[in-house]
C-alpha cells in the first residue's frame, strides 16, 4: 500500500483589534478588545496547549497588544476607563443614569441572537422583554429596573466568556445556573475573572513560543495599509480604472510606513524578548515597494492572499491548477532575501465561513481531507506547503459552542496524521536551509517572482479599502490633516510631549480599519460606530497640534445599509467565492 504523501501545513491566526481608545479622554469608547481577550485569545491559546503536536504563527498586532496592557493596568489600579467594565464593578447603591441604562441597551443586547443570546434562555427572555418594549416607545423602557440591566450586563460577559473558561470555570455555569436578580458579589466575582483572563493573554502565548510550538510575528504598529501609504496609485495595478483620492500621494508615506514597522519590531521585542522573524501586513496588502521595505529592515519572510499571487503570475498561469503554482515559497527578484508566502483561500475561507455550518468532526475531517487531495496531486519530488491564514478572532462567534469542537478535532487530527505536518515559516524555512540532512521528500522548493501585482488578501485588490467615494473623502481628510501636521513639526512649536502625542493619534488614524468599513454595503450601526470614532481621532490631531478643527469633521462620512456575510467583520478572500 502506498504511504501518504506529505505535506507541509502552516495555519496563521491573526489577532487584531484598532485602537479603540479616544485619546482625548482616555476613554475605551468599544469594549472589543478586553471581550475578544476573555473568549478568542483565551480559547485559542487553550487549544495549543491541549495540543502539544500542534504548531501555528500566531500574529499579534501591535496595538492590540498596547490596549490589552492599558485593560491590565486598568484590572491592576481599579481606575476604569472602559464603561462597560465601570458598570459590571460598581455598587449597586448608586442608579444608574439615562446615559448608563441607553449603554447598556446599545451593547448588550445587540449580539448575534444566534449565537450570543438565544442559547442562553434566561438572556434570550431579557432581550425579547427589551424588544417588546422598544416596540412601544421609548418612555415604556423606563419601567425596567435597574437590576434588570445588571442582569443584561452579567448575561452580556457571561455570553462572551470563552467555552474553554465555561469548562474549567467554577464561576461561569455557577451564575448561568443562577440565571437573574444576580447580586452585587457576582457581578464583582464575574470582573475579577475577567481581569484574572485579560492579564493572562499574552503569558500564555509568549510560553508557547518559549516552547518552540508557535511563532509569533508581527504587523506595522497600527495596522496601516502600507502600500497605500507609500503609493496611492498602487491600488490600479489590480484595478486599472480604481479611482483615487483626490490628494495625489500621501504626505510622507514612506517615512510612516518605517515609523510603523520599527514601532512593531521593538513592541515585539520588548514584549517577547526576541526580534519576529515574519511580517503579516496589515489585511495581506502588499507592493514591490513595500517588500523591498521589509527585506533591508531584516525580516525573513511575509505573507498575502491567492489572488495577489495569480494577478502576479499573469497570463501565463491563467486556468493552470492552483496546485502548479500556489503550495510553495516565492522570492521577489527585487528583495531577494524575503520569502513570500500565499494564502490558500478555499481553505482559509473554509474555516472562516463554512465550517460553522458543519459539526466539529466532519468540519475537521473534511479540512483533512482537502489537504490529503492537496499532497496526492503533488509531485514526488517535493512536498506542498499549504498556508491558512485568516483572523483568529471574528470567526468563531458564528461557531456552535464558539468552535470549541471544531478546533479541538482539528488539532487533534492535525498531529496525529501521519503525513501532515502542521509547522511555522520560520520552521519551514529552517528546514529548506537544511533540506540535504533529511530523509523523504524535500520542502517545497523556492520559486521565483519576477513581479508582484500589489494588492490585498480580499480579491486581491484594494477596494475594500480605497476607490469608493466614501473610502476616498475618508482618505482626503486623513491626507489634510497629515499635511498640518508635517507643518506644525517643521515649525518647532509644540514640545516634544505634546509633538509625541500627535504623533500616536496620526499613527491611530492611519490604520485600516477606518477605511474597511465606510460603504454602503456594511451594516448601518458599524458604520455609524467606526465613522463617529475616526472622526473624532481626526479632530483630536487638529487639537493636538493647536489647529481648529474643520467644520467637515462634524458631518458622517458614510452612511452603511447593508447586510454582509458575518455582520461584515470578515470578508471572503476570492471574490467568485460564494456570500
Amino acid at each position: 500500500m502506498t504511504s501518504p504523501r506529505p505535506l507541509d501545513l502552516v495555519l496563521v491566526w491573526h489577532m487584531h483589534q484598532p485602537d479603540y481608545r479616544d485619546h482625548a479622554s482616555g476613554e475605551f469608547m468599544l469594549p472589543w478588545v478586553y471581550l475578544h481577550a476573555i473568549k478568542d485569545y483565551t480559547d485559542m491559546a487553550w487549544h495549543l496547549e491541549r495540543h502539544p503536536g500542534m504548531r501555528a504563527v500566531i500574529n499579534w498586532v501591535p496595538v492590540l497588544l498596547d490596549q490589552l496592557e492599558d485593560y491590565a493596568d486598568q484590572f491592576a489600579s481599579q481606575t476604569l476607563r472602559d464603561p462597560l467594565l465601570r458598570l459590571l464593578a460598581r455598587d449597586h447603591a448608586t442608579a444608574l443614569t439615562e446615559d448608563e441604562r441607553t449603554l447598556v441597551l446599545e451593547r448588550c443586547l445587540r449580539a448575534d441572537n444566534s449565537r450570543m443570546i438565544e442559547p442562553y434562555p434566561p438572556f434570550k427572555h431579557m432581550h425579547d422583554l427589551f424588544r417588546t418594549l422598544e416596540a412601544q416607545g421609548g418612555p415604556a423602557l423606563r419601567y425596567l429596573s435597574d437590576h434588570y440591566f445588571y442582569d443584561v450586563l452579567v448575561w452580556y460577559h457571561l455570553a462572551w466568556t470563552g467555552e474553554t473558561v465555561r469548562r474549567e470555570s467554577e464561576l461561569v455555569p455557577r451564575l448561568m445556573a443562577i440565571g437573574q436578580h444576580f447580586e452585587q458579589h457576582h457581578r464583582h466575582e464575574l470582573f475579577r475573572l475577567i481581569g484574572d483572563l485579560v492579564r493572562g493573554v499574552v503569558g500564555r502565548y509568549a510560553r508557547l513560543a518559549e516552547a518552540g510550538r508557535i511563532e509569533l510575528s508581527t504587523t506595522p504598529h497600527y495596522h496601516p495599509l502600507a502600500p497605500l501609504l507609500l503609493d496611492f496609485h498602487c491600488a490600479r495595478e489590480a484595478e486599472p480604472q480604481a479611482p483615487l483620492p483626490e490628494t495625489s500621494i500621501y504626505p510622507g508615506g514612506r517615512e510612516r510606513v518605517m515609523v510603523h514597522l520599527r514601532a512593531a519590531l521593538e513592541s515585539h521585542t520588548r514584549r517577547f524578548g526576541a526580534t519576529p522573524r515574519g511580517v503579516w501586513p496589515a489585511e495581506g496588502s502588499v507592493s514591490s515597494s513595500l517588500l523591498g521595505v521589509l527585506s533591508v529592515n531584516g525580516l525573513a519572510w511575509t505573507a498575502s492572499g491567492e489572488q495577489v499571487l495569480a494577478h502576479s503570475l499573469g497570463a501565463a498561469h491563467r486556468g493552470a491548477p492552483r496546485s502548479h503554482y500556489l503550495y510553495r515559497p516565492y522570492r521577489l527578484r527585487g528583495a531577494p532575501d524575503l520569502a513570500l508566502f500565499f494564502r490558500d483561500d478555499k481553505l482559509s475561507d473554509r474555516i472562516g465561513f463554512e465550517y460553522r455550518k458543519w459539526h466539529g468532526s466532519d468540519a475537521a475531517a473534511n479540512f483533512v481531507g482537502e489537504l490529503e487531495s492537496i499532497a496526492a496531486e503533488a509531485g514526488a519530488d517535493e512536498r506542498p506547503l499549504v498556508s491558512v491564514i485568516l483572523d483568529g478572532e471574528n470567526a468563531w462567534e458564528h461557531y456552535p459552542y464558539k468552535a470549541y469542537y471544531f478546533l479541538s478535532e482539528l488539532y487533534k487530527a492535525l498531529e496525529s496524521h501521519p503525513s501532515i505536518r502542521p509547522t511555522t515559516f520560520d520552521a519551514f524555512l529552517l528546514a529548506c536551509s537544511n533540506a540535504g540532512a533529511a530523509a523523504g521528500p524535500p520542502p517545497a522548493a523556492m520559486h521565483q517572482l519576477e513581479r508582484l501585482v500589489a494588492g490585498s488578501w480580499v480579491y486581491g485588490n484594494f477596494a475594500t479599502w480605497i476607490g469608493s467615494t466614501d473610502k476616498n473623502r475618508a482618505w482626503d481628510l486623513l491626507c489634510a490633516v497629515k499635511q498640518s501636521f508635517d507643518l506644525v513639526r517643521a515649525s518647532g512649536r509644540l514640545g516634544a510631549d505634546s509633538l509625541a502625542a500627535a504623533e500616536r493619534q496620526l499613527a491611530d488614524c492611519e490604520g485600516s480599519d477606518w477605511f474597511w468599513w465606510f460603504g454602503d454595503y456594511n451594516p448601518s450601526a458599524s458604520v455609524a460606530s467606526f465613522d463617529r470614532l475616526y472622526r473624532a481621532k481626526l479632530a483630536n490631531l487638529y487639537r493636538l497640534i493647536e489647529l481648529p478643527v474643520p467644520a467637515v469633521l462634524s458631518e458622517p462620512i458614510s452612511h452603511g445599509h447593508g447586510d454582509p456575510e458575518g455582520g461584515g467583520s470578515m470578508r471572503r478572500g476570492d471574490a467568485a467565492a460564494p456570500g
